[in-house]
Parts: C-alpha cells; structure tokens; sequence
C-alpha cells in the first residue's frame, strides 16, 4: 500500500518514510494545510488530514505535534510550532531561566485519511528541557531531553524507536498490518 506524508517539513516525512519503510510505500507531499486551533492534537490532526484528502483524495498521513512543559502550565502545548518559529529554543530556555522543574512531554496525533475514513493514532515522550546539545534532529530535538540524551543526541534510526512520533507511528503501524491482511482476505 502507498501512503502520502503530508507536511511542509521535510525532515518530518524523512522520519515517517524511515519509520514505516518495508511496511509501506511512503511518498511526500509538501502541501499547506490550514493550522487549525484546539486544545486536543488529535483534533487538530483530524482537521488537516481532512483537508488535505479533500485535495488529494488519496491515502495519507498528517501529524500534529505539541511540547508541554510542565513548569510553563503546559506551553507551548499545540502551539509548538508557532512558538518554534517566533522565539525558538532561545526563547523557551529563556523562559526556563531560574526554573528548577524541568519536566516536558511530547506529544504527537497522527491523523490517518482514506475511503473509510479517519483514525488517530497517539504518541507521546516524557522528557526534560535541557541546554541545547547535539547536532542531529531538529526543532526542540537539542533541547530535549530524554534517558539522558537529548533527541539531537541521536542517530535518527534511534529516534526513531523512542520519540512520541514513532510511539504515534508504532500504533499506526500496527493497525495498519491489521487492516490491511483483513483487507486482503475479505
């Protein structure tokens, strides 16, 4: 089966196609889906994955993905992004000065579209806001702590078995094998 990874960040879809490889076909698709507002990413997955299967009517995946810190009540929650792109890990770690509670979690809803419709799949990691460390990975990665590296401390095909998106992508995955043997039999 052939799956489109829909996301305007490249290194996103790299990590999905690594993650799903010999499972399925995966092929990208940069497409700008509208940034839809709520408190649950799942929902926010939902709202774009239906968007983009209304433009593309094809199988697909789109995630969406937030940073909670603790300490910060939560910030920036399911504006990660945003957050990313205005006041960057400098920002956060500025925010953190003089801060002792570093615990943080990432979260990630996968929204899955197709004929019959939409599933959400979710992943998440607990974790810690550190010093920035490493050069692999990207957005919060060197900042993120988690089992006393940060996520740019690791090699992508061991990111890839820890991080919230492939603990989203593994229940994905899973059904996935499922479905599609059921599928097949039918």
């Amino acid at each position: 089966m052939k799956i489109t990874v829909v996301t305007s960040n490249a290194n996103k879809a790299r990590e999905v196609a690594a993650y799903l490889e010999g499972v399925l076909q995966v092929e990208h698709a940069a497409l700008e889906c509208p940034e839809f507002r709520h408190n649950d990413l799942g929902e926010i997955a939902r709202g774009k994955a239906e968007f983009a299967y209304e433009k593309l009517s094809r199988p697909l995946i789109v995630d969406d993905t937030g940073l909670f810190i603790d300490a910060l009540g939560g910030f920036p929650g399911p504006y990660a992004a945003y957050v990313q792109d205005t006041i960057g890990n400098a920002g956060i770690l500025k925010l953190m000065e003089g801060v002792e509670e570093r615990s943080a979690r990432f979260e990630t809803a996968i929204a899955f579209a197709w004929e019959d419709g939409i599933r959400i799949f979710r992943g998440a990691l607990p974790g810690a806001i550190v010093a920035p460390r490493g050069a692999e990975g990207f957005g919060y990665d060197p900042i993120f702590e988690y089992a006393g590296q940060t996520l740019a401390e690791m090699p992508l095909a061991e990111k890839n078995r820890v991080s919230h998106r492939a603990r989203a992508l593994q229940a994905f995955r899973a059904w996935i094998e499922q479905e599609t043997g059921v599928r097949q039999n039918r």
